[in-house]
């Protein structure tokens, strides 16, 4: 088999499962494309600030991509490119996807604060210095 075939089976499950899947869970969780983002309500052009859909789609990329291209390469060397292949196609759709879309959808619901706020808003004091913590070991 030619490796663009397997380029496009990926791509277009991909785009099958951001169709269905993703368009599943929007629903599932409310999503109102009318209602305004924090960028748009709270406006201040420096903290807040309207983005073109473009340069969202490339901070976005560049955050669920980060190790993938340094990950993928020794991953498919160990195990061989069909489990790595199905790892990236079912865990973007079912893992990183969902992962994603649920903190971008919380952290618009809680006027655009980080994570960390709104796990302390939701949970608690003690949440909020266990995962800041966690992240921080996480960078390191």
């Amino acid at each position: 088999m030619n490796a663009a075939l397997f380029l496009i089976i990926g791509c277009a499950v991909l785009i099958v499962g951001y169709i269905f899947y993703g368009g599943w869970l929007a629903k599932k969780w409310g999503v109102d494309n009318s209602r305004p983002t924090p960028a748009h309500t709270m406006e201040d052009g420096k903290d807040y600030c309207p983005a073109k859909a473009p340069v969202l789609m490339g901070h976005h990329f560049s955050s669920i991509a980060g190790a993938g291209p340094i990950n993928g390469p020794i991953q498919a060397a160990v195990f061989g490119w069909v489990p790595v292949m199905l790892w990236v196609l079912i865990g973007g759709i079912f893992f990183g996807g969902v992962h994603d879309f649920g903190a971008l959808f919380a952290s618009i619901r809680h006027k655009g604060e980080s994570i960390g706020e709104v796990i302390g808003d939701a949970i608690g004091a003690k949440a909020k210095k266990l995962f800041i913590t966690f992240a921080y070991l996480t960078l390191i």
